[in-house]
């Protein structure tokens, strides 16, 4: 099902999009492919929205930076000083946070209108990124794809071919807060990463990865997240071909569990310590499945280059449950 969600102020029209499967419904607007709310039972079946977000467009528009739900890229996360080499030739990004680019720039995907079209069980989301928007390099074709299986879980499939060498890296945003409203630090989380990688005062990787052990950072075994966090996990899997659970986050006043599968090798951890109004710090947690952060700087993390003649896919899955 779909709506008028509203309208920007050059008078583009922003659509919402309703799935709903297994008890589970989900809002999706073409704006940003954002992921405006995720309406899911409880352990006694109340019914509560577990994402962050606004009620409006405006909302939306007026606080962007947090990239509440959004679809992130060309490239998630931090690339250093705003520029990488590639095959010779060094590019100049946009920067937005000091002197790196974050999520893709001054306007990235968060900020552009999709093509959107139903499929079974979900919707597509479809456009091209033209060479040199933000900097990046290729005409790139995305296509994103949103889909609620059997059981109510949220599939985030991706799609993107090139006329040109460029680096790219997607990811959803979406913050999630199992009781579905208040702090979100006393939930519970478990996840399958043995290493981290380091950063300096800007949030730039130095290029090592740090073993978890004994450190705040393990969560192998299930324990409260608490606040502080902003890094990159390296997942013991590394890049697959389907998607294989990594995460599992859990709420033990509401019992709801979150769980996350991916093909991606890494997985930023966000406690959302900046959140600003209407929103309090800690909130919403981030679990955004990715390549690391400063890829295309750093010739020894998995690439994140994609060439003409290639398809890049990645899949995330979101699961709904409790106990």
């Amino acid at each position: 099902m779909s709506e008028l969600f509203g309208t920007l102020s050059d008078g583009t029209p922003v659509h919402r999009w309703t799935l709903e499967r297994a008890g589970v419904r989900v809002r999706v607007l073409s704006y940003g492919g954002i992921v405006q709310s995720a309406e899911v039972p409880d352990r006694d079946g109340h019914t509560a929205d577990v994402v962050l977000g606004f009620a409006d467009l405006d909302g939306y528009v007026a606080h962007p930076e947090p990239y509440f739900g959004a679809l992130v890229g060309r490239y998630a996360n931090r690339i250093a000083g705003g520029r990488f080499p590639l095959d010779g030739r060094t590019y100049a990004l946009a920067p937005n946070e000091g002197p790196n680019t974050l999520h893709g720039g001054t306007r990235g995907f968060d900020k552009r209108v999709w093509d959107v079209a139903a499929v079974e069980e979900g919707v597509r989301l479809s456009r091209v990124s033209p060479h040199g928007e933000e900097g990046f390099p290729g005409r790139l074709e995305m296509s994103v794809t949103y889909t609620l299986d059997g059981s109510g879980a949220l599939r985030i499939a991706y799609e993107a071919v090139t006329d040109a060498p460029t680096v790219l890296n997607p990811t959803n945003h979406s913050y999630f807060n199992l009781s579905g409203s208040g702090h979100a630090g006393g939930h519970e989380l478990r996840l399958a990463a043995s290493r981290i990688t380091p950063v300096d005062a800007g949030l730039i990787p130095t290029g090592g990865l740090d073993d978890v052990t004994d450190t705040r950072f393990d969560f192998r075994r299930a324990r409260k997240v608490g606040s502080g966090y902003d890094h990159n996990y390296v997942l013991d899997k590394g890049v697959t071909e389907a998607a294989e659970k990594v995460a599992e986050l859990y709420d033990p006043a509401s019992g709801r569990v979150l769980t996350v599968a991916t093909t991606e090798p890494g997985l930023q951890l966000y406690t959302a310590d900046h959140l600003g109004e209407p929103f309090a710090p800690g909130d919403g947690i981030a679990l955004e499945t990715q390549h690391f952060p400063d890829s295309p700087n750093r010739p020894g993390f998995p690439s994140t280059v994609l060439r003409p003649g290639e398809v890049f896919r990645s899949e995330t899955v979101y699961g709904f449950s409790v106990r």
